[in-house]
């Protein structure tokens, strides 16, 4: 029994050991997971120096504002929650609600049940934890990406240029990248970790988006050595292969496949031992049976050694490798990098709190609101109570309206027309103390039997208007009978406060009128709003997958939500009060008619 109340306990704290929160410093973490099922598919495995590019945006991201400065709170850690990985921050944007993370992958994340990976933030008081230098695989030599202030080598070689005539711009296929315009340069002196053997192998690989009509004999990559000098140029948008040997004599190699222009392409050049191979996004394009000895000199990216044959476009994530990369790991780079890449899915973000149960849906769908979101959202708050007030108030005026109309009714029909005077004379006190607070007859009954009810002060008015006319003929010799006109002019004073009657009953009922026809407008407004900032969002990460739409499309929708929220019970509401309204109404009208022609049949 022991035994089993033991096994019993553990089984019961597995869940939370398997959840356990790597530091309780940090406040959010968010699951990353891998696709490996459709690298497979492509018939592409997950290299041992693989990096996988995190895009967060408003569409699978929401807590931007709990960054801390410049991402420095930011971990990176292993599916066990405990191994940290190596990372660092390309772009980290809270405004426009963007961040670009390079993780190095384990090298083992391929066998696991569910590859994936976990990202911690959310800690004011940590301190800044990316290693790119050290992120980098020894084969890698160099990494230049671009960003909008520098050019710089990433990697610990830090194979800086010496010349950099290229500008810098936003708008990479990542985030910033290198613009040529026919003059510019890049210039890469030589250095021990550049070397370039045909023993070892090597690899440059880059993106390029080319200008239309300025490609017609443009260098991309050059480097020469004793031996010669290799060129990986574009010729009318395709890219081929020139090498040069020590005589001077040259070989040209085009690839079989080319570019197009204003679109970004993967361009790797790998040399093996007896070959060059180019590569266009991740497929072989050319393979051709010759080599060169080591490489020392200078590269020029953009240009040749001496400035000419200058290429037109812009040109991202340029990588020197000392070793020659597969087609496998070139093909991986490709679909993690690329503007269409759904390789990684990200799941929502969590707290300590919502560890033991989990998030519901609509939790997480709140969770993605962005600001805009809410400022609609509270606006259709407001618009929903102050319908709901106006219901309730107009329920509780419209119950007791009916309740005395009806009390009043049954006293009324027990009179005959002789005791219509002594009603009346019974009721004058507190029909004059009524008169004189009318703002408060609907919610007391301390002015009378019959205070709330409306049909009583049509009456009220109806008896008055009677007793002037009857005193004044009273005080003289002519007979108490009223003409046809004075009936006319009684029964006009009480459809006056008929209709005074009604517009009290319509109060306020406009805002339930705007609350059903607004409510889904203002929905839609921040509906259309954050889809548009989702799209805008992506369109700039240039990550595209299901993923990374769907959590910003459902936090749009939200907005639609509350506003049909606000405009169904309203319009529920509205027709139920009018539908009572109504009946109000006609039971006025009816009381009126009756009431006069039983006057007329008694004075005229």
């Amino acid at each position: 029994m022991k035994r089993f109340c033991l096994l019993l306990i553990l089984l019961t704290l597995l869940p939370s050991m398997a959840s356990a929160w790597w530091s309780d410093e940090w406040g959010y973490k968010k699951k990353i997971s891998l696709d490996v099922k459709k690298l497979q598919q492509d018939g592409v495995t997950v290299p041992e120096d693989a990096f996988a590019l995190v895009r967060l945006h408003t569409g699978n991201f929401t807590y931007f504002l709990d960054l801390a400065e410049k991402g420095k709170d930011i971990r990176v850690l292993a599916e066990d929650e405990k191994t940290p990985l190596k990372f660092y921050i390309e772009k980290l944007d809270p405004v426009n609600e963007m961040a670009l993370i390079w993780v190095k992958l384990p090298k083992d994340i391929a066998k696991s049940a569910e590859p994936s990976f976990w990202l911690y933030y959310g800690n004011a008081e940590a301190v800044d934890a990316q290693e790119a230098a050290a992120s980098y695989d020894v084969s890698q030599v160099l990494s230049y990406q671009f960003d909008s202030s520098n050019v710089k080598d990433l990697t610990a070689n830090a194979n800086n240029p010496s010349e950099v005539t290229a500008s810098n711009a936003e708008g990479g296929l990542i985030a910033g990248a290198a613009v040529f315009q026919g003059s510019q340069i890049i210039r890469i002196p030589t250095a021990p970790s550049l070397q370039m053997s045909s023993v070892t192998g090597w690899t440059v690989s880059a993106w390029l988006k080319p200008e239309q009509g300025h490609q017609q004999n443009s260098v991309l990559f050059q480097r020469s050595g004793t031996a010669g000098t290799v060129t990986l140029a574009i010729k009318e948008l395709t890219p081929y292969l020139e090498i040069t040997n020590a005589a001077g004599v040259k070989q040209e190699f085009a690839a079989q496949s080319s570019v197009a222009v204003d679109a970004w392409h993967h361009l790797a050049l790998v040399a093996t031992t007896d070959s060059f191979i180019i590569y266009i996004n991740g497929v072989i394009a050319g393979s051709f049976p010759v080599s060169l000895a080591e490489l020392t000199g200078d590269i020029t990216i953009g240009a040749d050694a001496v400035g000419a044959r200058g290429y037109s476009g812009m040109i991202d994530q340029l990588a020197v490798y000392k070793t020659a990369r597969d087609a496998n790991t070139i093909k991986f780079d490709v679909d993690m990098q690329g503007t269409g890449s759904a390789l990684l899915a990200y799941g929502e973000d969590s707290t300590p709190d919502s560890e033991e149960g989990g998030e519901s849906y609509i939790v997480s769908t709140l969770n993605n609101v962005t600001i805009d979101g809410w400022v609609i959202i509270g606006i259709l708050g407001v618009m929903f109570v102050i319908s709901f007030m106006v219901m309730i108030v107009k329920a509780i005026v419209i119950n007791k309206i009916q309740g005395e109309n009806k009390k009043f009714q049954q006293a009324f029909s027990k009179l005959g027309t002789q005791d219509i005077s002594k009603l009346n004379s019974e009721q004058t006190e507190e029909d004059e103390e009524f008169d004189e607070s009318p703002l408060l007859f609907s919610l007391t009954t301390e002015d009378g039997s019959f205070a709330g009810s409306s049909i009583y002060r049509i009456y009220h008015v109806g008896v008055e208007e009677m007793n002037k006319r009857l005193m004044k003929a009273a005080g003289s010799d002519v007979s108490q009978s009223l003409s046809a006109g004075a009936m006319a002019a009684v029964k006009a004073s009480m459809d006056a406060v008929l209709v005074r009657e009604l517009q009290k009953l319509n109060s306020q009922m406009v805002l339930l009128t705007i609350a059903i026809s607004g409510g889904p407008f203002l929905g839609l407004l921040g509906t259309v709003v954050g889809v548009m900032i989702t799209f805008a969002a992506i369109a700039v990460s240039g990550e595209v997958n299901v993923n990374s739409i769907a959590p910003g499309i459902a936090a749009a929708l939200a907005a639609t939500v509350a506003g049909l929220t606000v405009a169904i019970p309203a319009l529920f509401g509205y027709n139920y009060l009018g539908s009572r309204i109504k009946v109000i109404s006609a039971d006025m009208h009816v009381f009126v008619d009756e009431f006069v022609a039983k006057l007329a049949e008694e004075h005229t």
